[in-house]
C-alpha cells in the first residue's frame, strides 16, 4: 500500500469534474519517456522458529540498520520509524510488517535487476545479523493472523476495523500477504484504456503463472494463490475485475465514475487523520465533512485505496502477482514490459483473451486461485495460454533490446521452463512440502529464504 505523502504547497480545491479527469490526462508521457517501476514485498520470519517478525524489536530495527549502513533517509510517524526514502526509491511497510521496496522507474529490466540485487544484498546482510529471514512466498507461512503485530501507521488503524465490516479476509490481506506489483506509463487516454483492458483480461493468467501462496498457518490451504483468493473477500467495492474496462468506449471518465462511488478511507488535515469510511468520494465532494471540503490531493490519496487487479493512477499498476523467490521475481516486470511496451505484443496478448464473456472472466478469476495453470476456460487449459503469453513477452523484449546489452528476455527463462512443464511456483512448494520438507515448517523456511545473490 502506498506510503502517505503530505500535500505540498497551497491546497487545490476540487471544484469541477474535469479536474478529476485531468488528473489522469496530465500523466500522459511520450513513448521515449516510458519507464517501468516494480514494488517488491517480502514477508519476514525469525530464523530461530519461523514465526512472523514483529514491527517492534524486529522490522523497525531492520529499517534503522538500513538507514545507518546504507544511507536511507528515515520517515518518522508518531516517533516510530515506519519507512525509508532514497533518491528515486523508497522502502515502506505493509500492515503486518511486510517489507516493500518501491523501485525507481527504470528504462530496462537490467536497471531493475541491479537495484533489486543491491536491495537483496542489503536485507540479507542485515537479516543475518538480526536472525531474520525474508521469504520468497506470497503469504506469511506459519504465524496465524492474531500473532502478527500491526505496524503503527495511521491509515492502518482506519483500514483494519473497516476491513472487518466489509469482508472476512481483509485483515489477512493486510497482515499476511505479499506481492510483486508492476507500474507502467501510458501515452494517451486511448493507450491507457487499451492497457487497462488487456491487463484486466490477462490478470487470471498472471495469477496462474506466479501463484505462490499455498501455505499459511503452518499447513496447506487448498489454494495455489491464497493471496489471490483473499482479495475476493476483502472489500467488494474496491477489489477484483472491473467490467467497464472491456467496453471499446472506455475512458478516463469511466474510471473516475467508478472511483467516485467507492467508499473512502481517510483524509489528512494538519496532521490529523480523519476517518471517512462512512461516505463515498462523491458524497464527500458534494457535501463536505465537518467543515472540510475535497481537495485534489484527497483525490490522489483516494485512488491509492482502490485495489482492482489493474489500477489507474498517474501510471497503470498490475496487482495479480504473488511475491516470488529472487530467482523468479524479475520475470514479473519482464513479462509486463515485453507485452505492454510493444503494440504488436499488446494486441497479441489481447487476442488470447478477447473472446471471453464477462462470466467467463469472473469464473476463471476465481478458478485460478485454486488451480493456477491447471484451470480451464472454454476447454483450454490455462497452461497453454500462459506458455503463449510468455512467448509473446519474450518476442517483445527481444525487439526492445537495449543497445549494447543482452535481451531482457533472459529474465523470463526460469518462468518459461516452469510453464513449459505446466507448473507454477506453488506446485514446486507443494511438492517439496509433501516430499523432502516432510511438512516441517522450518524446512519450508529454509527452502524459501532469500540468499545473497552472486
Amino acid at each position: 500500500m502506498s506510503q502517505y505523502v503530505a500535500e505540498r504547497g497551497a491546497p487545490v480545491a476540487l471544484e469541477r469534474y474535469d479536474q478529476l479527469v485531468a488528473y489522469f490526462e496530465t500523466a500522459c508521457k511520450s513513448r521515449a519517456e516510458w519507464r517501468i517501476g516494480t514494488e517488491y514485498e517480502k514477508v519476514a520470519v525469525w530464523a530461530a522458529n519461523g514465526s512472523a517478525v514483529h514491527f517492534t524489536g524486529g522490522i523497525e530495527e531492520v529499517l534503522r540498520q538500513l538507514a545507518d549502513r546504507y544511507g536511507w533517509q528515515r520517515v518518522i510517524e508518531e516517533g516510530r520509524l515506519i519507512a525509508l526514502q532514497g533518491d528515486n526509491s523508497s522502502i515502506t511497510l505493509e500492515p503486518g510488517g511486510q517489507l516493500e521496496l518501491s523501485g525507481a522507474p527504470c528504462d530496462s529490466i537490467h536497471c531493475a535487476a541491479r537495484e533489486f540485487g543491491e536491495h537483496v544484498r542489503q536485507i540479507v546482510t542485515i537479516g543475518k545479523d538480526l536472525g531474520i529471514m525474508f521469504l520468497g512466498l506470497g503469504m506469511q507461512p506459519i504465524s496465524p493472523l492474531n500473532a502478527i503485530e500491526w505496524v503503527p501507521k495511521h491509515r492502518y488503524a482506519i483500514m483494519g476495523p473497516h476491513m472487518q465490516r466489509v469482508g472476512s479476509l481483509g485483515q489477512r490481506m493486510m497482515k499476511q500477504t505479499a506481492t510483486v506489483q508492476m507500474n507502467i506509463d501510458y501515452a494517451s487516454e486511448r493507450d491507457a484504456m487499451a492497457k487497462m483492458r488487456v491487463g484486466m483480461g490477462i490478470a487470471p493468467l498472471l495469477t496462474a503463472l506466479f501463484a505462490n501462496s499455498p501455505i499459511n498457518d503452518g499447513r496447506l490451504n487448498g489454494f495455489k494463490s491464497f493471496r489471490g483468493h483473499i482479495w475476493t473477500d476483502t472489500d467488494p467495492a474496491r477489489c477484483g475485475l472491473l467490467p467497464f474496462v472491456f467496453r471499446d468506449s472506455c475512458s478516463f471518465a469511466d474510471y473516475v465514475d467508478y472511483a467516485l462511488d467507492v467508499p473512502m478511507y481517510f483524509i489528512v488535515r494538519d496532521g490529523r487523520w480523519i476517518d471517512m469510511t462512512s461516505r463515498t468520494f462523491r458524497q464527500f465532494w458534494r457535501d463536505g465533512f465537518q467543515e472540510e471540503h475535497a481537495r485534489l490531493a484527497d483525490w490522489g490519496d483516494h485512488l491509492t485505496t482502490l485495489f482492482p487487479e489493474v489500477r489507474l493512477k498517474k501510471y497503470i499498476e498490475f496487482r495479480s502477482v504473488d511475491s516470488q523467490s529472487p530467482e523468479l521475481t524479475l520475470a514479473a516486470p519482464a513479462l509486463v514490459k515485453g507485452l505492454f511496451f510493444d503494440d504488436d505484443c499488446l494486441w497479441a496478448a489481447w487476442d488470447l483473451v478477447k473472446r471471453w464473456s464477462w462470466e467467463d472472466r469472473v469464473a476463471l478469476y476465481h478458478e485460478v486461485h485454486r488451480q493456477a495453470l491447471q484451470a480451464r476456460i472454454r476447454g483450454i487449459e490455462v497452461s497453454e495460454l500462459a506458455r503463449e503469453l510468455v512467448n509473446i513477452a519474450a518476442t517483445g523484449l527481444d525487439r526492445q533490446r537495449p543497445d549494447g546489452e543482452d535481451s531482457e528476455a533472459l529474465y523470463l527463462e526460469r518462468l518459461r521452463e516452469l510453464v513449459r512443464r505446466g507448473r507454477c511456483p506453488a506446485d514446486v512448494v507443494i511438492e517439496q512440502w509433501n516430499g523432502q520438507w516432510d511438512r516441517e515448517p522450518m524446512h519450508l523456511v529454509a527452502g524459501t529464504a532469500y540468499r545473497m545473490t552472486p
